[in-house]
């Protein structure tokens, strides 16, 4: 959608004489003032100018005007195709009050769920002392999104956001308390977890999909990569704090108080859902209810390549890469000998390289994919690298790394696809995301638990770092084909150039939108 200045100063032709003086000055005027509040690359980041610059005449309303919704991606709004959006700083995003109440209260829900994660995988290793039941134990948490994913970005798209968010907060809010109040109790088994990891599968096949499309509602196209980052930030943030509090509990009292106190934790969220502004909310209108919504939202991802082989890339790295529960735990029980507080270390060492993978995610723009590639790659080679590690505390500084560059590819493939996606699209193409990125673990948390227990958790990792490093080359490789562009590799490069970049292949080549992206 063109600005209205915009539209003003595109009416007259700059290479053609105008024969009224006053109107050039009004169009060379127009030509010079700033971009309307809210627009991609303006600094401003006070939420009510932005609320207003989006619609003056719906002040109030909770649907925006049909007329302002952009989409941020297309070639219309970014000629240059690749840096669609600029950044405002690190931590631009929470200027805006919304999305401050809704960071501060997920930064207690993380917390909780980072604690009820080393908990629960902790317990079943202590009920069975197998590492295949941690596996099956992940695999039955992500199970639902596997089959039901697809169908939760649907409802993300039919139903508003806030209020479908307070529901899944709260449903989780109370298995959380169910799963503590058995293990307090004593009469716990594995059986037990595995239901409720099947029960907070299903609440999330809906909850996931519509957390990751509610942020840009919050926060519009300008700050929606600053957002992502942050949030993942906030995520990392709470695994640095989680673990170490979970170890501690779990030596002091068990695992069952950390499952209270997760329970507890998802108060802070809802209170911070319910202390919004809604008049400040971006919502997009939900919807109607029609046949073939998921089959449209599989034809629009398969039609376009900037959407599909980062899917296919996420599909790869969480099946197989991202299999830490299980990994994790066969290392610090078996290779290294060490007990509940040395194995969430380990989750903290890594949750220390993610940290810092998201705050340096956060001052940057919209991410090309070639980062998104590259960080997949070094990836899966520091997993291969950490394999072979011959001690807890190199193994450790490992994990570090692969943090940063683990939490870079999410953060990337996260706000790639959010800004590349139309906003009656984005439930369908985020659930779409998180059906490939978590629901391959039923598959591949098994496997990797099966290999692990039978060969150890070195052959394990390696496996996944394999995996995960061919798939990165492989998909580099496609989308440098389909934007007709080829690697070049200069050693010398000079000064402001590059050792590795893309160029067209021929001198011929017309530069698509996919090859600006790239």
């Amino acid at each position: 959608m063109t600005p209205p200045a915009a539209a003003s100063a595109a009416a007259i032709r700059t290479d053609e004489p105008t024969t009224d003086p006053a109107a050039a000055s009004a169009a060379a005027a127009d030509a010079q003032a700033p971009a309307p509040t809210g627009l991609p690359g303006n600094g401003d980041d006070d939420p009510d100018e932005r609320t207003a610059a989006v619609d003056p005449a719906a002040q109030g309303s909770a649907r925006p005007s049909p007329a302002t919704t952009a989409r941020p991606l297309s070639a219309a709004a970014s000629p240059t195709g690749a840096r669609f959006t600029r950044p405002g700083g690190m931590f631009s995003s929470l200027r805006v009050r919304n999305y401050r109440y809704y960071f501060a209260g997920q930064v207690v829900s993380n917390t909780g769920t980072w604690m009820q994660r080393i908990a629960q995988d902790w317990l079943v290793l202590s009920l069975t002392g197998s590492p295949l039941a941690v596996g099956i134990t992940t695999a039955m948490q992500f199970l639902p999104m596997l089959l039901l994913g697809l169908f939760g970005g649907v409802l993300a798209d039919r139903m508003p956001k806030r209020r479908l968010l307070i529901y899944t907060q709260g449903a989780m809010g109370l298995l959380a308390a169910g799963l503590a109040v058995l293990t307090i109790g004593g009469v716990v088994t594995p059986y037990y977890v595995y239901a409720f990891a099947l029960l907070l599968g299903l609440v999330t096949v809906v909850d996931n999909p519509t957390r990751q499309a509610f942020v840009s509602e919050m926060v519009g196209p300008k700050d929606l990569a600053n957002a992502v980052s942050l949030n993942a930030a906030n995520f990392q943030t709470a695994r640095l704090v989680g673990p170490a509090v979970a170890g501690l509990l779990i030596a002091a009292v068990g695992s069952g108080w950390a499952f209270a106190v997760n329970a507890l934790s998802f108060a802070a969220v809802i209170g911070g859902l319910l202390a919004m502004r809604q008049s400040e909310l971006r919502p997009t209108a939900p919807i109607a209810r029609e046949k073939g919504q998921l089959r449209e939202g599989l034809r629009y991802v398969k039609e376009r390549p900037e959407l599909l082989w980062p899917m296919v890339l996420a599909g790869f790295i969480g099946t197989f890469g991202f299999n830490f529960p299980t990994l994790l735990s066969g290392f610090a029980r078996d290779t290294f000998k060490v007990g509940a507080g040395q194995y969430g270390l380990l989750n903290t060492a890594m949750a220390v390289g993610s940290l810092a993978g998201a705050l340096l995610a956060a001052r940057r723009g919209a991410p090309r994919l070639r980062g998104l590639v590259g960080a997949a790659l070094a990836f899966g080679t520091l997993e291969v690298v950490a394999a072979f590690a011959p001690g807890y505390w190199t193994f450790a500084a490992l994990l570090t790394l692969i943090g940063v560059f683990g939490l870079s590819f999410n953060t990337s493939v996260n706000s790639t696809l959010q800004l590349a996606t139309d906003p009656e699209m984005r439930g369908r193409v985020m659930g779409l995301l998180v059906l490939v990125f978590t629901g391959g673990t039923p598959i591949g948390a098994p496997v990797v638990g099966w290999v692990t227990a039978s060969y150890g958790p070195r052959l394990g990792l390696l496996a996944c770092g394999l995996v995960s490093a061919l798939a990165a080359g492989t998909v580099g490789l496609v989308l440098a084909r389909s934007a007709d562009l080829k690697v070049r590799v200069d050693l010398h490069p000079g000064r402001g150039g590059r050792v590795v970049a893309f160029v067209p292949r021929t001198r011929t080549t017309v530069k698509s939108e996919l090859a600006a992206a790239c």
